[in-house]
């Protein structure tokens, strides 16, 4: 391998002829082979729109000369459109403050820009990262990836599956099937009501993300190393959160304080708080499609769910409900990402917070495994479910809870004793009624009637 020689405050390094990177970059990789996680590639794009808004901030106020600026811009186009991603390879394990990942992008840009030109003018602290430091930056770039991630990836995945449970709601309104509390039978309801349920989730969870997500759109940016805005000209936090409105089509605004902004990283505690609600969401509902699909002869049975694969090396036939297990693995997987979270963000100290990394690989880590995982159940569980009819129509007529109906008509005491009589005796509901002389049959089929009890 071929090498060239970059500098840095320490001094010399070594960095491979073919990168783009410089000598902190290389440092970084050195000494921080820990793991195989990688910067996520939407903290590499937010710093992208995050050090153009920059230079275009820089421009405006009279500290960056045209030509400069719009080499930079130029760079992060590139950087947004994903034909730089190799130049970013730094671990999430390394410094606190996310410096290194700062530095990958000043470092990239400066070497990318002065090729486009020709010639050496930009460097990358005096340019690329003029008016900023890593401490404003990176939680500038968390805010602007985590909002752009759940605007652009969950809520869209969010709406799909609203939309088809909307559709089974319709396909089922006529369908009554027995209700199940404490795992127990309970009184009847329409299958659309029971999906309503799942729907109503989604949609409540839905908007709890918007309101928390909207808390990511206070950025942290003119704050640069301790709140103070050290180096940074007049109008350079409000002209750079405008320009990073203009080009993720999002609104932000700069944080009124960034002494605040810089340590304390509750908004992103907040909005994953309300991704884990999600996650709890779609623990029960895909826990409700796999058990009412249990089966498919010794189960529950009252659904039928696409059949996607083989589901054993050993038993010919079988087919299990693999789009609810993954599900499922996911919900587990956010709330423990959610235990990171917290526990990064009570880490500040004085004027910084130093886990930032951690937190942020975590926030993004749930919203990327959200948004695949509800468009895979929506796609090839959830559109495909079909009822079956028969078999809720056998559950409900077998059922003892519709006594609960004749509770007012022979009392609590009485219904009681007749449902006690039918489980023992294995009579049907009606049989046990008339046994103990309750009611008529003439009277027992008037009142009860499934269709008035939903």
């Amino acid at each position: 391998m071929e090498y060239r020689i970059e500098h840095d405050s320490l001094g010399e390094m070594k960095v491979p002829a073919e990168r783009l990177w410089g000598a902190q970059t290389q440092r970084s990789l050195e000494n921080f082979p820990i793991g195989s996680d990688r910067m996520p590639i939407e903290i590499i794009r937010a710093f992208a729109v995050l050090k153009k808004a920059a230079a275009m901030a820089n421009r405006d106020l009279g500290r960056l000369d045209e030509q400069r600026s719009s080499l930079i811009c130029r760079v992060c186009d590139e950087i947004s459109s994903g034909a730089l991603d190799e130049e970013f390879p730094l671990s999430v394990w390394q410094t606190g403050s996310g410096t290194q990942t700062n530095m990958n992008l000043n470092e990239v840009i400066a070497n990318r820009g002065n090729a486009l030109a020709g010639q050496a003018l930009l460097h990358p602290n005096d340019h690329v990262n003029m008016s900023q430091s890593s401490n404003d930056t990176f939680p500038t770039a968390m805010h602007i990836a985590g909002l752009c991630a759940v605007h652009r990836s969950l809520l869209p995945a969010m709406e799909d599956m609203i939309a088809v449970l909307r559709r089974l709601e319709d396909e089922n309104a006529d369908v009554i099937k027995i209700g199940r509390t404490h795992l127990q039978d309970a009184t009847p309801l329409r299958f659309s009501q029971e999906i309503s349920g799942w729907r109503g989730m989604i949609e409540c969870t839905r908007a709890e993300i918007e309101t928390a997500a909207d808390s990511l759109s206070a950025l942290a940016l003119g704050g640069t190393a301790v709140g103070t805005g050290l180096n940074a000209p007049k109008g350079f936090s409000e002209l750079s959160a405008s320009y990073i409105s203009q080009l993720t089509g999002l609104s932000f605004v700069t944080d009124p304080n960034k002494f605040r902004a810089l340590t304390s990283k509750d908004a992103l505690v907040f909005s994953h708080g309300a991704l884990k609600a999600l996650a709890a969401c779609l623990m029960k509902i895909a826990n409700d499609v796999r058990h009412l699909a249990s089966g498919p002869r010794c189960g529950i049975g009252e659904i039928k769910i696409p059949e996607n694969e083989p589901g054993s090396s050993i038993m010919p036939g079988k087919v299990n409900p693999t789009q609810c297990e993954s599900v499922t693995m996911v919900a587990v997987q956010v709330m423990a990402n959610d235990t990171a979270v917290g526990l990064a963000a009570s880490q500040g100290n004085f004027e910084l917070n130093v886990f930032m990394p951690v937190l942020i690989y975590n926030y993004l880590h749930s919203v990327r495994l959200l948004s695949d995982s509800i468009r895979s159940f929506t796609l090839r569980c959830l559109s495909g479910i079909k009822a079956d009819r028969a078999r809720m129509k056998e559950n409900l007529d077998r059922s003892l809870m519709l006594v609960t109906c004749l509770s007012p008509r022979i009392g609590y005491e009485n219904a009681a004793k007749a449902a006690r009589l039918a489980y023992l005796e294995g009579l049907s509901l009606k049989e046990a009624v008339l046994r103990l002389g309750l009611l008529g049959e003439e009277e027992f089929d008037e009142l009860v009637r499934p269709e008035k009890m939903v």
